[in-house]
């Protein structure tokens, strides 16, 4: 298993769709995945230490699990299927760990609530790392363009399309 952190959510521009970017906390490798609107702002939240005015969904489950004597020890992103990950949610309770099958993106915003360690199989990470050049000075967060292809080719194929020098005459 490896230790992973949240080091960004990026926006696509082509859907509503975000993408998570997992970075390895003991190298810079990263991991990108698609997640919905919803989780990615119940995400956001939690991250900028913005408190809702009445409990998320993500929230709900925290007191829930919490009222019932349980703590979420890890979460585990263990798998990846046709560009579908897995996750489980690893809580103790009455000292018995059980886990509990999960999208990742749900699995991350109650990681975050609970300031449990987030966790990727060697697998998964195997399959789906990026990592940046070796060559660059200033290691950066990837960007969407370092996705692999069979993960963003409509994408990727939209933005590599684009004039980009049109836009600095529209301005003047």
């Amino acid at each position: 298993m490896i230790e992973v952190v949240i080091d960004s959510i990026r926006v696509s521009l082509m859907s509503q769709y975000r993408v998570v970017i997992l970075k390895d906390v003991n190298s810079d490798r990263y991991v990108p995945i698609w997640i919905g609107p919803c989780e990615a702002d119940a995400i956001t939240i939690e991250l900028q230490d913005m408190p809702p005015q009445r409990p998320l969904t993500h929230d709900l489950l925290r007191n829930v699990i919490r009222e019932l004597g349980g703590q979420v020890v890890h979460i585990f992103i263990n798998d990846l299927r046709s560009d579908v990950y897995f996750a489980r949610i690893v809580i103790e309770v009455s000292g018995q760990q059980i886990e509990i099958d999960s999208r990742p993106s749900d699995a991350l915003a109650l990681a975050v609530r609970v300031k449990a360690p987030i966790f990727v199989s060697d697998t998964v990470m195997e399959r789906a790392v990026i990592e940046p050049e070796e060559d660059v000075e200033h290691t950066a967060p990837p960007s969407v363009s370092d996705i692999p292809e069979d993960q963003l080719s409509a994408f990727k194929d939209f933005v590599n399309s684009l004039d980009l020098d049109d836009l600095d005459d529209e301005e003047e």
